[in-house]
């Protein structure tokens, strides 16, 4: 699941690497080869394992990109669903967080995953609920102060 937003990040991502990125690492090991025997050449070696972890993400990219499933963002706030953004108040301190599918994830932007300890448990809430989020390192309480 993505946002709008989310989608055409992974677009834009997708379009550098393919129309960017591989013609560039394909010239990278076409000039490697022209240095000789490939048995002893690091040059060769590293541009073929650019190339191989450029293409896993390219592909990776094409599947999310082909089965992707937009979130409308929606202006129900009753309960968390992907996409609201939630106010809670924890330990005694406000903090924010946007509840979003896994691909779009992102912990320094407040944009956490509805799979993750955190997003799971807040999906369904309401305002005014308190809930407990228990991982194997950490164990806290949350209060939903506001959803939007």
């Amino acid at each position: 699941m993505l946002t709008k937003e989310g989608l055409a990040q992974l677009r834009s991502e997708y379009d550098e690497l393919s129309k960017i990125q591989r013609p560039a690492v394909i010239k990278r090991i076409e000039d490697a080869r022209e240095f000789g025997d490939l048995a002893e050449n690091s040059e060769y070696d590293a541009a073929k394992e650019a190339q191989s972890l450029l293409e896993t993400r390219i592909q990776e990219l094409e599947e999310v990109l082909h089965r992707n499933q937009i979130i409308e963002k929606e202006h129900k706030t009753d309960f968390v669903v992907i996409g609201s953004t939630v106010v809670v108040e924890v330990e005694g301190h406000e903090d924010e967080f946007t509840i979003v599918g896994t691909m779009e994830a992102n912990p320094i932007k407040r944009m956490i995953s509805n799979e993750s300890p955190l997003g799971a448990t807040l999906l369904g809430a309401k305002v005014g609920e308190e809930i407990e989020v228990v991982t194997p390192i950490v164990r806290a309480k949350y209060k939903i102060k506001k959803i939007k």
